[in-house]
């Protein structure tokens, strides 16, 4: 007759002590948008990145997308001449997609966009949707970027990146101590260039220890909005700063 052991007293204690097993935050999971705009930029970007194989990519929102547009009757929304200044002969494609939390960005690196070509240099800024409607915290945040960052080292093993802090903005207490947060955890994160090269230019904004309002188009729309969004000549500034740092990942001249 076979004897059945009988059950350790201590089965139940051990197990009890084992930690919770962590969930992933919604900002670390890839999300497609259900927008007809978004998924025809997206396809548009897929031709337009098979047709020019770049060398430079820059991943963001609506900062980053910005950089394309020129409104030859609103000074205050010249982004291109900018672009073409520092980018136009470095055979760059510019990947922000407005409105983009590092989920959405997640998504598009999975789904073509850093793929089928190799690039040299990514230069990626995102984080500040994150901070809106979504109101997701600073650890998911860095959680997000983490995870873009190694999905796209994952299919561009060879290109340097540069990921930028989230910049500034004027938009509730909160969101400023989360993007302070959310730079301080990217600071001590990424300190090895070989993974990824991490910059703060959230001084260009501070005029006089805060931040400067008349550093971001937002007020100048209609109906003004709170400020998020750089100028044009605040974006050459982010361009001249970022500059000395491309030229070494790219091995070219420099732009200024």
């Amino acid at each position: 007759m076979l004897s059945i052991p009988r059950r350790s007293t201590f089965a139940l204690p051990l197990l009890a002590a084992l930690p919770a097993r962590a969930e992933t935050p919604m900002a670390a999971k890839p999300l497609s948008r259900d927008i007809a705009w978004w998924q025809k930029r997206h396809h548009d970007k897929l031709e337009e990145l098979a047709q020019k194989k770049p060398s430079l990519i820059f991943l963001g929102d609506s900062i980053t997308q910005d950089w394309e547009v020129d409104k030859d009757d609103k000074p205050f929304l010249q982004f291109a001449p900018g672009w073409k200044r520092f980018y136009g002969d470095r055979n760059a494609v510019n990947l922000g997609f407005n409105g983009d939390a590092t989920c959405h960005l997640l998504w598009r690196i999975e789904n073509g966009e850093v793929s089928g070509y190799t690039a040299k240099a990514a230069v990626v800024l995102i984080g500040a949707n994150n901070l809106g409607r979504l109101h997701w915290s600073a650890a998911d945040t860095i959680a997000g970027i983490a995870t873009c960052l190694t999905a796209l080292r994952t299919r561009q093993p060879t290109a340097k990146i540069l990921l930028l802090g989230v910049l500034p903005s004027i938009r509730s207490d909160w969101a400023t101590e989360t993007t302070l947060a959310i730079n301080r955890g990217l600071a001590a994160r990424y300190r090895d260039p070989a993974i990824a090269t991490y910059m703060d230019v959230g001084h260009i904004f501070m005029k006089n220890g805060k931040v400067d309002p008349d550093m971001f188009i937002d007020p100048q729309l209609t109906p003004p909005r709170k400020p998020l969004h750089p100028t044009p000549q605040a974006q050459n500034l982010i361009s001249a700063a970022i500059e000395p740092t491309l030229v070494r990942m790219l091995g070219d001249r420099t732009h200024s």
